[in-house]
């Protein structure tokens, strides 16, 4: 009776992923450094599968708690509040490639000072049509977007499987779409990431959206697996629920991106 749960919280046993997750995270990023210096990729490739795979040990004992019972609505309501804070630090993320975007845009750089004879695109830059390709991928991910509300919708307030699937499917076949075109895109661009601060700019911006595109896609992917193996119910779906939240962070911050950086940068 000592050991008799009388509480709504979930205790965690202790794990190994946080130390591994670090570890793994601290070699990639050590094999990063090395691969900029010329010493091949493989110490980047194996923290990077090592990430991948503390991703996937640690979220599958998080699906396992869920299936057994221990996400309560407390416990529930502190996940949502977490992954909160995580979008409120991607956020953060994305302002920093912003503020460096508008401060050279704004101020850019010229022949004598900082704020002399400079001028924005840099001379010989050719930016790229706002109007024709990256236009259609915004169409793409608004589509996508639309299709992953319409999952959550289907499944929070009817519970319809078959509509479940299809908004789902959709939504990772339109995120796919939206990385083909944002590849081919890089691929005939004039300008490249090094040699300009607009280039630079440009491709770690919208290079690191196009990572959480992918990210995102996985992420819907993953969802997508879990309903047709029969989980998620319209009182828990809190993995579900991050899954629309991510996606719909990942829109906001194209449209951003299509408007600042493709219209108004251009």
């Amino acid at each position: 009776m000592a050991h008799e749960k009388n509480h709504d919280y979930h205790i965690l046993n202790p794990s190994i992923w946080p130390l591994l997750g670090a570890v793994a995270a601290f070699v990639m990023l050590f094999g990063a450094v090395q691969y900029f210096q010329d010493n091949g990729p493989w110490i980047l490739l194996i923290g990077f599968v090592g990430v991948l795979y503390v991703m996937f040990a640690w979220w599958s004992e998080t699906v396992a708690e869920e299936h057994a019972g221990d996400h309560t609505p407390v416990v529930r309501i502190g996940l949502r509040y977490g992954f909160i804070l995580f979008i409120m630090s991607e956020v953060m993320f994305f302002s920093a490639w912003f503020w460096s975007f508008f401060k050279h845009a704004l101020y850019p750089m010229g022949p004598e000072s900082p704020m002399k004879d400079g001028v924005w695109p840099p001379v010989g830059i050719e930016t790229l049509d706002p109007f024709h390709l990256p236009l259609i991928n915004t169409l793409i991910l608004l589509c996508s977007g639309a299709a992953a509300t319409w999952a959550h919708h289907s499944l929070a307030h009817e519970n319809n499987r078959k509509d479940i699937v299809w908004g789902l499917a959709i939504a990772v076949v339109l995120g796919l779409i939206f990385t083909f075109f944002q590849a081919y895109e890089y691929i005939h661009a004039t300008f490249s990431f090094s040699g300009n601060i607009y280039g630079a700019n440009f491709f770690m911006a919208t290079g690191f959206h196009g990572f959480h595109v992918i990210i995102g896609t996985i992420f819907l992917f993953v969802c997508l697996l879990r309903v047709l193996k029969g989980h998620f119910t319209p009182e828990s779906h809190i993995g579900f629920e991050a899954a629309a939240w991510y996606w719909h962070f990942v829109d906001v911050v194209w449209l951003f991106l299509f408007v600042a950086v493709y219209i108004w940068g251009g």
